[in-house]
């Protein structure tokens, strides 16, 4: 996980799914205009309504920013290298762009969390039968949209062209998930970033997926959970992100168990580069228990929040950090207005740490 400050938000640990997200289009009377963007940072996001796409799956025309066309921008404009460290990779067309990059002698290299790490049409049967059902919802997502011309069947064509990971695999793109450093994995390779021709990075709140991107197949209407994406061109930047990606990768697939996942990785504290006029403050996570809270990513999240003068908004898909809300209740009884977002899927969750912060609005 990554936490990335810029101006009054930070980037990397949100990621707001809201099903109520979920229905048809509007078409604004008046679409707002795009805000203005520092000339080597530019933010996205899929449910933006002053941009409008076609999702090139249903056809179908859509308010927001696309998300797998920028992806696939940026790796065609590669000419020596890729980077990606991403949870779960199911976009066939972001596979066929680093297919044919990695054709054209560009050097690639991926990582997954482990429980994405298997393509989806290698199921067994018996594996289908066992998965819990939020899973099986995701197996069902990902076999729709393998099989392109809906008749029930994968055929070896679909399967080359639209299962991501046999696309990778096929192209000899060497992986690796968070098992490679000979434990049973992680589950906290949650990262969603890419580091092009180290200078260019894109670090994303979604998945490579459907429902992270555009939206399920099985609803027509449906645009997906709401993301951001940020894009930035600076070589320092890059540097920090490439410096992460090399700690997990160690000496690549199937050699020797030097990658470093989760709390096994060193600590590093917060990274201050300035791109143009503009400092971007970047640090990663998970942190070892043997860190103060104050030196993590929630630790600089609490420092910044602690600033705030006059508004706090904030998206979460889960917020489980009692830290938190302990640092944002004296701010909100001081006059600063404060607003949540939380997914609702995980609104009521044993943990539910979000609750004390509902009184504050």
């Amino acid at each position: 996980m990554v936490v990335v400050r810029w101006f009054h938000f930070s980037f990397g640990l949100l990621g707001l799914g809201l099903t109520a997200c979920q229905q048809a289009y509007p078409q604004p009377l008046s679409p707002p205009a795009p805000l203005p963007q520092a000339p080597h940072i530019q933010a996205y996001f899929n449910q933006v309504l002053s941009s409008r796409y076609t999702d090139p799956y249903r056809q179908q025309e859509r308010p927001g920013d696309d998300f797998e066309q920028i992806l696939i921008n940026a790796i065609a404009s590669a000419q020596t290298s890729i980077d990606v460290a991403v949870q779960e990779f199911r976009l066939p067309r972001v596979a066929q762009a680093l297919r044919d990059r990695q054709q054209a002698g560009v050097q690639i290299r991926v990582i997954l969390e482990n429980t994405y790490s298997q393509p989806y049409s290698a199921y067994l049967p018996e594996q289908i039968a066992q998965l819990p059902e939020r899973e099986k919802n995701r197996y069902d997502e990902a076999i729709r949209l393998i099989d392109q011309d809906g008749d029930g069947q994968l055929s070896p064509t679909e399967i080359t062209e639209r299962d991501a990971l046999i696309v990778l695999d096929q192209a000899d793109i060497p992986r690796i998930d968070d098992t490679a450093d000979g434990s049973a994995g992680s589950n906290l390779m949650h990262h969603k970033f890419m580091v092009v021709d180290g200078k260019t990075v894109i670090s994303t709140s979604a998945n490579w997926t459907m429902s992270d991107v555009h939206g399920d197949l099985k609803t027509a209407k449906s645009r997906g959970n709401a993301n951001n994406l940020l894009q930035v061109e600076n070589s320092e930047l890059a540097a920090a992100f490439t410096n992460e990606f090399n700690l997990m990768w160690g000496d690549g697939p199937g050699r020797r168990p030097d990658s470093r996942f989760g709390t096994k990785k060193p600590y590093r504290s917060a990274q201050l580069v300035k791109v143009d006029d503009v400092l971007v403050q970047v640090q990663f996570s998970p942190s070892s228990r043997a860190i103060p809270w104050q030196y993590t990513t929630n630790g600089l999240i609490g420092r910044t929040l602690q600033r705030a003068k006059e508004s706090i908004n904030f998206a979460l898909f889960v917020f489980s950090d009692q830290q938190l809300v302990n640092r944002m209740e004296p701010l909100h009884q001081s006059g600063v207005e404060i607003r949540a977002l939380i997914e609702p899927g995980f609104a009521f969750r044993p943990y539910r740490t979000h609750l004390g912060s509902w009184k504050m609005g």
